[in-house]
């Protein structure tokens, strides 16, 4: 997991929280210095950085949402598995063209015992890792990867749990020859018939169809801060008004928040954040997602095969449906 002794990163919308604690933190040490008592006055600026960081996270606009799930200290789809599973083995390969994509991990685990497949979109903590994991943008190879690794969880019965986080699918020309829209669109389609659980989790940034090329499943989760998006709001603002800047703008209408998608029926389920988002104390957030994991397995365990395909492919027929009412 990410841990806190590394170098702080603020967003400039945390500029204000990291001034108070600085504020507290000089008062304390002028305190110390002096064999002052300020505990009474520490403790009062304390708790307004408690309610400071709980008005600013309680009132995110998308695009500080959109930040907050670009955080790099934000937790991955590794740190997720190392801390929720009772073992992991990874599994390489896609088996067909013999690459073995960074940008997509997967393989199998023990989660409470029970043996699961989990794979999803991994991002980089540094500029080297981020270069090695293609910044989370995964190749043809990464989701051949996937579904390989889905089809060895339906060929054994395993339950199949996938994390989301890309700003997309890698749109390089080795990417394009060797057939990434194919390799994306295989998947949606196969993704419908497997017979097992699929639970899929946006814990970051979920963007176009790289997101989907894992996200096709029983129950989708988001975490509060995390963002699912047809494109990413920069990409829309240069299409819409040929100027990115604009993204503030392509954020509030292109719907990306958690709230919005559950508010529109195609989300299921939001994950809370502990106040600072996911970053703040990622082993929270892991047991806020474990627990909802097993409690939606135990949902979906209830449904035979055919009962989970039905309920899936109507899930995904109904997303976009709406009724018009002339006045």
């Amino acid at each position: 997991m990410a841990t806190s002794d590394k170098k702080t990163i603020l967003l400039d919308f945390e500029k204000p929280l990291a001034e108070l604690d600085g504020r507290i933190f000089q008062i304390r040490e002028l305190a110390e210095e002096n064999d002052v008592d300020v505990s009474e006055q520490i403790l009062k600026l304390e708790e307004r950085a408690v309610q400071l960081r709980q008005e600013i996270f309680g009132s995110l606009t998308p695009s500080q949402r959109l930040q907050v799930a670009r955080h790099p200290r934000r937790p991955s789809t590794l740190d997720y598995i190392q801390a929720m599973s009772d073992e992991w083995i990874e599994l390489h390969g896609d088996r067909s063209t013999g690459a073995d994509d960074r940008a997509m991990v997967g393989g199998v685990a023990r989660i409470e015992g029970r043996p699961v497949v989990m794979l999803g979109h991994q991002k980089g903590r540094d500029t080297k890792d981020n270069v090695s994991r293609n910044f989370g943008m995964a190749s043809p190879g990464g989701y051949r990867k996937a579904m390989r690794l889905m089809d060895h969880a339906n060929r054994f019965g395993m339950p199949i749990i996938t994390f989301i986080d890309t700003p997309g699918a890698y749109a390089g020309l080795e990417a394009e020859r060797l057939g990434q829209g194919e390799a994306i669109a295989y998947n949606l389609r196969e993704m419908f018939r497997l017979e097992v659980p699929i639970i899929c989790t946006v814990i970051g940034e979920g963007g176009s169809g790289g997101a989907l090329g894992i996200g096709v499943g029983d129950r989708l989760m988001m975490f509060e801060h995390s963002v699912y998006t047809v494109a990413s709001p920069e990409a829309c603002a240069a299409i819409l008004w040929k100027d990115a800047a604009k993204s503030h703008q392509a954020a509030e209408a292109l719907k990306i928040t958690a709230l919005d998608l559950k508010n529109l029926g195609i989300l299921d389920q939001i994950l809370p954040e502990p106040v600072g988002g996911a970053h703040a104390d990622p082993l929270q957030t892991a047991a806020t997602l474990k627990q909802a994991l097993l409690e939606n397995l135990e949902v979906l365990d209830k449904l035979t095969q055919q009962q989970r395909r039905d309920l899936r492919y109507q899930k995904f027929r109904n997303i976009g449906m709406f009724s018009e009412v002339s006045a």
